[in-house]
């Protein structure tokens, strides 16, 4: 695994590498600069303001990134982590490789003002004031030629770092799982949820999109449906449907609704014939009642879900009596996700947490 961090000054990466190195066993990997410094990484005085980890051997630095990128892949068994991105450049050659994550960090601008600052006086050099740095940030991120704003927009996990001590962000990136395999090779569940996703994007029901994805059990799809009017009838989304073109709440008025339900059409398009013992419904909602009275008679073993539905708990009797399983997927979260919202508390273990540096950044 490789993996590699982004973000404006102080947001966070230097401590996010450091937690893969400490506690998974990443190793760093750096990459010289030979750019010149950006004036946000500049004092006052417009001296160079070193980096918390900015001394490195010989062994772990590259003078080019596809070198960086020939060291990966000769180790590509090992786990790596780098948070020298300069530009879109860089980030191309590392996107080669199916190994490769990108992740972007980035912090109130506040709150990096105020680590700059500390990290400035560290090294007894008067720090720019808060508007000086506001003006040098929305250089080093919005102009064309410093990219970061286009490296941030290419990431698949968007870090929102507000934590104010290393143990609640070590519990949080804990939470995030960032070592976990299906980000780099989806699993069977990711593969088929996403596909059901994919297919509700062709929905035309006005209230909600809908997709399911039929599974034999050699894992080869058998049939994929969204919801939306019969064949031959105007769209949903075209008034087709009465009901669901008006604020009808959700359960409400079924009998009405001229829309097939996602699972249905999947259904139909699979026929009981194609249907084997051992098959599986990946839908990215809970089948509703009617829906599972269907799913149980042509003798699916299981239904795999994402989000839920108001009529999950009649959907769980009829298919638990039926003998099919009835299972809630959660991928690991990608997109934006908030360091200070920590679902669990990480304990501390053998004291290292006593042990970290001071959390500047």
């Amino acid at each position: 695994m490789f993996i590699g961090i982004c973000g404006g000054i102080c947001a966070g990466k230097d401590t996010i590498a450091k937690y893969l190195v400490r506690e998974h066993g990443f190793t760093r990997l750096y990459l010289s600069r030979n750019a010149p410094t950006p004036p946000v990484e500049r004092s006052a005085s417009d001296a160079h303001v070193p980096a918390p980890d900015e001394t490195t051997s010989s062994k772990s630095k590259f003078h080019t990134a596809d070198d960086l990128l020939a060291h990966v892949t000769a180790s590509w068994q090992q786990r790596w982590v780098t948070t020298d991105i300069w530009d879109e450049s860089v980030l191309d050659v590392y996107d080669r490789r199916p190994a490769f994550i990108l992740l972007s960090v980035d912090a109130p601008i506040t709150t990096r003002w105020e680590r700059f600052r500390v990290r400035c006086e560290r090294h007894s050099l008067t720090p720019p004031d808060l508007t000086e740095f506001v003006l040098r940030n929305d250089v080093h991120i919005y102009s064309h030629e410093a990219g970061l704003a286009y490296l941030l927009n290419r990431a698949s996990i968007r870090l929102l770092n507000t934590s104010t001590s290393l143990e609640a962000l070590y519990s949080s990136l804990d939470d995030l799982d960032l070592t976990n395999e299906e980000r780099l090779r989806p699993s069977w569940d990711v593969y088929f949820m996403q596909l059901s996703d994919l297919a509700a994007q062709r929905s035309n029901c006005m209230k909600r999109r809908v997709g399911a994805v039929l599974v034999g059990k050699e894992r080869r799809v058998i049939s994929t449906g969204y919801n939306g009017t019969p064949r031959g009838m105007k769209n949903c989304n075209h008034g087709g449907c009465p009901r669901c073109n008006t604020a009808a709440r959700a359960g409400a008025g079924l009998d009405t609704c001229l829309c097939l339900h996602a699972e249905e059409n999947a259904l139909l398009e699979a026929g009981r014939e194609r249907i084997r013992d051992g098959s599986i419904l990946y839908c990215n909602t809970c089948p509703c009642l009617t829906c599972s009275v269907k799913i149980a008679q042509v003798g699916i073993s299981e239904v795999i879900y994402s989000q839920q539905y108001s009529l999950d708990r009649s959907a769980e009797r009829i298919l638990g009596e039926a003998g099919v399983k009835l299972r809630q997927f959660s991928p690991p979260k990608e997109g934006l996700v908030d360091l200070a919202v920590a679902t669990k508390s990480k304990a501390q273990t053998n004291g290292h947490v006593d042990q970290l540096e001071k959390f500047t950044l």
